[in-house]
C-alpha cells in the first residue's frame, strides 16, 4: 500500500492529475481518522484539508526517500499542532464554545475516542499511529521524529492509561451500585 501511495504522489509531484486524485483517495480516510484524534472530531474535516493544501504545495520537494502515507502524517502532525496552538491562543467564547461534557453517547466508539483524547498528546500521537492507524513503530518514529523505543514506550504508556482508565470506570460503577 505504501509504495503506491508513493507511487501516487511522485506521479502527481510531475503534474499527472489522476495519480493527484489517487493520492488523496487512498489517504484521506486514514488521514481523517488521525486528525480526528489529534485535534478534536469537529475540526478533522477543516485539517484534513488544510493537510492536502500543505502536502500538495510542498509535493514538488517531495524526493519520495520515506513512504508518502509518512510524509502525509507527518505534515497532518504539524497541522494538527498549529492548530491546537493557534485554539490555546484563541479561547472560544462562551456564545460558540461547546460543552465538552455534552458529548453525545453513541457507543463504544465515542468512549474509546474520549479515552484516547484524554492521553497525553506524544502518547496519543504514538497510539493512534500505530494501534489505530496501523503504521509500523518505525513508521511512527519517522512521523513524530523521534527514536523507534521512544514510540514503543510512549505506546506502552497510552495502553497502560487506556487500561487504568478503563478499570477506574468499571470500578466505580461496581461502587456506585453498592
Amino acid at each position: 500500500m505504501d509504495d503506491e501511495i508513493t507511487h501516487y504522489a511522485v506521479r502527481a509531484a510531475d503534474g499527472d492529475r489522476h495519480a493527484a486524485e489517487r493520492f488523496v483517495a487512498t489517504t484521506r480516510g486514514p488521514l481523517h481518522r488521525l486528525l480526528t484524534y489529534l485535534s478534536d472530531p469537529g475540526s478533522a474535516e477543516d485539517l484534513v484539508q488544510e493537510t492536502y493544501l500543505r502536502a500538495f504545495g510542498s509535493l514538488r520537494g517531495y524526493e519520495g526517500r520515506s513512504p508518502a502515507r509518512t510524509w502525509l502524517f507527518a505534515i497532518a502532525r504539524n497541522v494538527a499542532a498549529d492548530h491546537l496552538r493557534a485554539r490555546k491562543r484563541r479561547p472560544l467564547t462562551s456564545a460558540t464554545a461547546v460543552p465538552e461534557a455534552a458529548a453525545p453517547d453513541h457507543g463504544r466508539l465515542v468512549a474509546l475516542h474520549a479515552l484516547v483524547a484524554g492521553l497525553d498528546a506524544e502518547r496519543r500521537e504514538a497510539f493512534v499511529l500505530t494501534q489505530v492507524l496501523g503504521l509500523s513503530y518505525a513508521e511512527a518514529a519517522d512521523v513524530c521524529g523521534c527514536a523507534v523505543g521512544t514510540i514503543r514506550s510512549r505506546v506502552f504508556r497510552a495502553r497502560d492509561d487506556l487500561t487504568r482508565a478503563v478499570g477506574g470506570e468499571e470500578g466505580e460503577a461496581v461502587s456506585s451500585t453498592r
